[in-house]
């Protein structure tokens, strides 16, 4: 089986400035895996350490996803090797020219049986990469997706919805969401992380694939929600009036 998982590069989120103005102050955040992709990597590794096969890991972004702490990040997590296709000419990709080059490099590894993303990335989670790349692959694709197995060489995942849950056969090769509440990120050990320096990386750059993106994203404005001091209006007690009246602050304050 060979498993392609899928991450984005973005800003380490608890390194963000919010400024007065509530614009945002990114100079001393530096880049790390987007935090719902670690899921849809230790997805693709805890299969493969079940069923067998390889994982390797990919990422298409500008040309700062090429930074040797992100390899190692990424490859002591269990991943046999990483693919990166790093130009600037992919910044600020869009979810549709995202899946585009994702299909393009996937067309450079040639043979995949199952690619897996996150339930969305960390900075835009827009949850359309996935399904859109699906689209374009013309193969079989689920998001939502909670778990992953094998019965008798078919691929079965479960989707858990809010009162049921859905078991589902799902063909091959296909593009496969995982949620952020299932596969939790391992922890690399420093035998992990300093074996990673030594697995296979392959970088490609966007003539390498023969691809450009039509389009990036123009970001116009981006402010941090305003600010309001707690009302500190403390309701006390269980009684049913004391619930009652904090049922009615509370709907008086949803209006």
């Amino acid at each position: 089986m060979k498993i392609i998982s899928c991450f984005k590069v973005v800003p380490d989120e608890q390194d963000i400035i919010i400024r007065e103005d509530r614009t945002l102050d990114f100079s001393r955040a530096a880049a790390t895996v987007s935090t719902y992709d670690l899921n849809a990597i230790e997805a693709g590794v805890q299969f493969v350490e079940e069923y067998g096969g390889e994982v390797t890991a990919l990422s298409v972004g500008g040309a700062g996803i090429d930074d040797s702490k992100l390899r190692k990040n990424v490859l002591s997590r269990g991943p046999a090797s990483l693919t990166l296709v790093a130009d600037d000419s992919f910044e600020d990709l869009d979810t549709y020219n995202t899946a585009c080059a994702i299909k393009a490099t996937l067309g450079k590894i040639q043979e995949y049986d199952l690619v897996l993303c996150g339930d969305g990335s960390a900075d835009v989670y827009a949850q359309q990469v996935g399904i859109q790349l699906g689209e374009l692959l013309n193969v079989s694709v689920l998001n939502g997706v909670s778990l992953l197995r094998m019965e008798n060489d078919t691929l079965v995942v479960e989707r858990t919805l809010e009162d049921e849950v859905q078991i589902i056969e799902v063909p091959l090769p296909a593009v496969i969401s995982v949620t952020s509440d299932s596969y939790q990120p391992r922890i690399a050990t420093m035998k992990q992380i300093l074996a990673a320096g030594k697995k296979p990386v392959t970088l490609y750059t966007a003539s390498d694939l023969g691809f450009s993106p039509n389009s990036t994203t123009e970001i116009l404005s981006t402010l941090a929600p305003r600010q309001t001091d707690r009302a500190h209006d403390i309701t006390e007690g269980d009684t049913p009036e004391a619930i009652a009246a904090f049922a009615a602050k509370l709907t008086e304050a949803l209006r």
